[in-house]
Order: C-alpha cells, then sequence, then structure tokens
C-alpha cells in the first residue's frame, strides 16, 4: 500500500487543475504543464485536491499509484513556483559564462564546451564559478544538471569539476612516499 499515494495532492490557489481523460493539465503563473497518467489509476479532483487512487489490486496498479501521484504534484508546484538547481565549479582556470541562449564552459579540455539550453529552461551563471537551472518541469531541470555535470564530473583526489551544490565529495588520498 503506497503511503504516498494516500495523501490528496493540494491544488495551490494560483493554480488550476483540470482532467480530461488520461491527462491531467495544470495551468499557473509560470506556465502550463500536462501530464498522461497510466489507465492503471484513477485520478479525480475532489475538495481542492487530486486524489490518485489504483484501478484495483494489481503488483503493476499499486507501483504506479504513487509515482503518477508524485508526478500530478511536481506539475503543480512547477506552474506555481518553478524548480533550480546549482552547480558549482571548482578547479583552476575552469568557469562558466552565458553567451545568449549557450552556456559557454571551460574545463581544462582545449576546446570551450557550449551547451544550447533547451526550450522553457533558464540557466544564469551568478558567478563565473557557479551556474543556476531553472525551469517549471522538474525532469528536464534535473537532465539539464545532470548533462552538464556529465562534461566534467568531480574527481576525487583534489575535488576539481562540476558538481551539485549539496553534493558531497567523498575525497581519495593520494600517493604515499
Amino acid at each position: 500500500m503506497s503511503r504516498i499515494g494516500k495523501k490528496p495532492v493540494p491544488v495551490p490557489e494560483s493554480v488550476t487543475a483540470s482532467i480530461d481523460g488520461q491527462t491531467i493539465t495544470a495551468k499557473g503563473p509560470k506556465g502550463e504543464l500536462k501530464f498522461v497518467f497510466t489507465e492503471e489509476v484513477l485520478v479525480k479532483l475532489e475538495n481542492g485536491g487530486v486524489v490518485v487512487t489504483p484501478r484495483d489490486e494489481t503488483k503493476d496498479a499499486r507501483s504506479k499509484w504513487g509515482m503518477t501521484r508524485t508526478q500530478i504534484s511536481n506539475i503543480l508546484n512547477g506552474v506555481k513556483t518553478g524548480f533550480e538547481r546549482k552547480l558549482e565549479i571548482s578547479g583552476v582556470g575552469y568557469r562558466a559564462a552565458m553567451q545568449g541562449n549557450t552556456l559557454a564552459l571551460s574545463l581544462g579540455f582545449s576546446h570551450e564546451v557550449n551547451y544550447v539550453a533547451p526550450q522553457g529552461i533558464t540557466i544564469a551563471t551568478p558567478k563565473p564559478t557557479e551556474i543556476v537551472v531553472t525551469g517549471i518541469d522538474k525532469q528536464v531541470v534535473g537532465q539539464v544538471a545532470a548533462e552538464i555535470r556529465a562534461y566534467r564530473g568531480p574527481e576525487p583526489y583534489k575535488g576539481k569539476g562540476v558538481r551539485y551544490s549539496d553534493e558531497v565529495i567523498v575525497r581519495k588520498e593520494g600517493k604515499k612516499k
């Protein structure tokens, strides 16, 4: 039995949610998002909230119950406040800069790495060693941050590379004489 799935998702005041068949649409101050849920779950609007229940007691329906509730919660929060992911760059000469819609990264390669931000995602560089990825879709924000981090992930000896701001790098001891 899903503990997360049992809780109804409250619809914030500035957000309107509507269900049309297998699609839930959320409109808010930041924009509009849609989520197509599976037929194994039943989604209803009740008492200013969205209630998700499994259609039957099969393992497949129960496994998708909590995930569907979380996805709906994410789109409702996304259109109201949005999501952001912060990245930090550490290393001598490593830096980032925005050039229009393109993020230019100097990460110790012989060339500069250019990353074009997808539609609906805003990338900012408040400092040359800090990157902030913002958007209304949590999955896309996380994917963009992961793609940027993948260019030069943090290494365990000196900690050089691109890392999440809340990530802890387990450092290894270097060579001994």
